[in-house]
């Protein structure tokens, strides 16, 4: 038997899909060995985040945006 193939339209790139503010806080210092290690062994929840938001502070960004322009490309 041949599996019958529906076709759908793709979401128009003007709507954002609505997310629930966040409510919990955590250390940057916890969540980057967890993230780190997920990562590595290719679990497939990490991908499932890569587009969520992360807030930091304004001087963490900064810091951050220092590094990327300065640091040797690989």
């Amino acid at each position: 038997m041949v599996a019958q193939l529906r076709v759908y339209k793709a979401p128009a790139d003007d709507v954002r899909e609505e997310r629930p503010e966040p409510t919990v806080r955590v250390r940057l210092g916890d969540l980057i060995p967890l993230v780190t290690m997920a990562q590595r062994s290719n679990f497939l929840w990490v991908k499932d985040f890569l587009d969520d938001e992360v807030a930091v502070s304004d001087d963490l960004y900064d810091v951050m945006q220092s590094f990327r322009s300065s640091r040797p490309s690989a």
